[in-house]
């Protein structure tokens, strides 16, 4: 993928000089409208959001490639807001959502990418993976469940499974969104003093949050490993939602535009063709 990233807050990641720690959370530069951001940053998301809509149709019409964008975070990170923000006004039927949670007996008992395949997205549609295959080389690690060997055997495994998704078609786009420890106290919190949002809260969350350093090891040496120039890692400063929502449309909207899918050329004449 060659396509000119647009002037965002996001890193990208080129090689394994990468320092997770070097990004600033809270950075919203070149995001800097005035006094009041949030509010003047608006009509650009607007302007965005009506051409990622002009975009999918054109990817569904076309029917020959896709776009799998893949989203990581640590707990509260605000994946499940990233992806709100980003398929508003998009047509659903061209859209498919997968979440990957704990996996299963079943799963467990084939490769770690055995599951993930089938949820690649199809031609002409968009992909969107809630955590992904790179909980495999995250959880696993920090949790002590595989070992440095076979940790990067599954870098080696990723990178050739995401090569074979490039080679026939796909687009694919990787964002961590990066908050720190202090946004995500912040809204473990909020989730405990609001009524209605108290489902969300998880006491497990707490017992992840405990491993953060360990999370934050893991999650910089994926990046290392398996950011390419064909399945780039972007790394998106989330504790201002409204900045992380504007940088994440804006790398989309950039590579679709790369894409430049086009409709399919219709096999009759459409002049002479009478409706009566």
């Amino acid at each position: 993928m060659n396509f000119k990233t647009p002037k965002t807050p996001a890193v990208y990641v080129k090689d394994k000089s990468f320092r997770l720690a070097a990004v600033d959370p809270d950075d919203i530069t070149p995001f800097k409208y005035g006094p009041d951001d949030k509010q003047e940053a608006s009509p650009r998301l607007l302007v965005l959001r009506k051409r990622l809509s002009e975009l999918q149709e054109l990817l569904y019409a076309e029917h020959t490639r896709s776009l799998l964008i893949v989203l990581q975070a640590m707990d509260t990170g605000g994946k499940d807001g990233a992806i709100g923000n980003l398929l508003t006004g998009v047509n659903p039927a061209g859209v498919r959502v997968a979440s990957f949670k704990a996996p299963s007996v079943t799963e467990l008992n084939h490769d770690f990418l055995w599951r993930v395949h089938p949820q690649v997205p199809e031609k002409g549609h968009i992909g969107v993976f809630n955590r992904s295959h790179y909980e495999d080389v995250v959880i696993t690690r920090v949790h002590g469940l595989i070992d440095e060997r076979t940790c990067k055997q599954r870098y080696r495994d990723i990178n050739n499974f995401e090569e074979m998704l490039t080679n026939n078609g796909t687009t694919v786009l990787k964002f961590f969104l990066h908050i720190s420890k202090e946004e995500q106290a912040e809204r473990l919190q909020a989730r405990l003093d609001d009524p209605s949002k108290t489902w969300k809260f998880d006491p497990n969350d707490l017992k992840e949050r405990a491993h953060w350093a360990e999370y934050q090891q893991a999650y910089e040496e994926a990046f290392q490993h398996c950011s390419s120039g064909d399945a780039p890692w972007f790394v998106i400063p989330a504790n201002q939602k409204w900045a992380r929502d504007l940088a994440i449309t804006e790398i989309v909207v950039a590579a679709l535009e790369d894409m430049n899918p086009k409709p399919p050329k219709v096999k009759f004449d459409p002049k002479k063709i009478v409706i009566e």
